[in-house]
């Protein structure tokens, strides 16, 4: 399977900054990028439009949306649909961020409702899970991520195609902290997410990718890259340049 190298732009990026940056970003990789690699990039809403004309036509490239709301349409004041953004050319959706679960307040049953009406709609959508610092002090690891796959993937189909399913694990400690969770952490943890998506799906598990995030660098990417079960990153702050954000696309090639 392709590794998924993704950029999460968060609350960054007017759209002069992101049409630089996507532009820089493609210039530095596009001739380097091998085909078992793709590059995602989920600028904010206001950029969607013109990071998407800038990798039209450029393989080995994706855009998506940060969030999105799990309706066709209707009286949801500041809420974007899926049909809004499949307008604009995004292919990929995220859903659980960290963000959305603990700053905005979004429930395991509400992120379950948008995985399941994103891959309805067609979408590629990436589920983030992840424990936080008290949850892992604990010994709760496990039972968190467990009950975040099961509320996540509940509406998904047995029969969905598996490279359409993407599951990011974030540890909330370790996301723009500075903190990496240690080799040993990260592959128990994806080991732990592969079991559970194979109580779920069966044979087709072994076909999703699972995505590490958490203060992820050129520095210390081919290093996470190189663990069994770790199919690409999630990245944040390090991907807002262009320089750095290409490292962590090409690490380890």
């Amino acid at each position: 399977m392709k590794k998924l190298m993704a950029a999460n732009w968060k609350m960054h990026m007017t759209r002069a900054e992101a049409i630089e940056t996507a532009a820089q970003l493609a210039l530095l990789t596009e001739s380097k990028l091998p085909k078992d690699r793709e590059v995602l990039v989920l600028p904010p809403f206001t950029a969607l439009e013109t990071v998407g004309g800038t990798f039209k036509d450029k393989g080995g490239f994706s855009w998506g949306a940060q969030n999105f709301y799990p309706a066709e349409k209707g009286a949801f004041t500041g809420e974007i649909s899926s049909a809004m953004l499949a307008d604009l050319g995004c292919t990929y959706l995220l859903a659980g961020h960290s963000e959305r679960r603990h700053v905005l307040g979004e429930d395991d049953t509400f992120v379950g409702e948008k995985v399941g009406f994103g891959l309805e709609k067609g979408f590629r959508v990436i589920l983030c899970v992840g424990e936080t610092i008290e949850q892992r002090r604990a010994g709760k690891v496990a039972d968190v991520l467990a009950t975040q796959l099961h509320a996540g993937l509940v509406d998904v189909q047995k029969g969905v195609e598996p490279e359409r399913v993407s599951i990011a694990y974030e540890p909330v400690w370790a996301i723009g902290t500075g903190e990496v969770a240690g080799p040993d952490e990260i592959v128990q943890a994806h080991d732990f997410v592969r079991d559970q998506l194979r109580e779920l799906f069966g044979r087709a598990a072994g076909k999703m990718r699972i995505l590490y995030g958490g203060s992820v660098k050129p520095a210390n990417a081919a290093d996470i890259l190189s663990l069994d079960n770790v199919n690409g990153v999630l990245v944040g702050g390090a991907s807002l340049a262009a320089d750095s954000f290409s490292a962590i696309a090409l690490a380890g090639l």
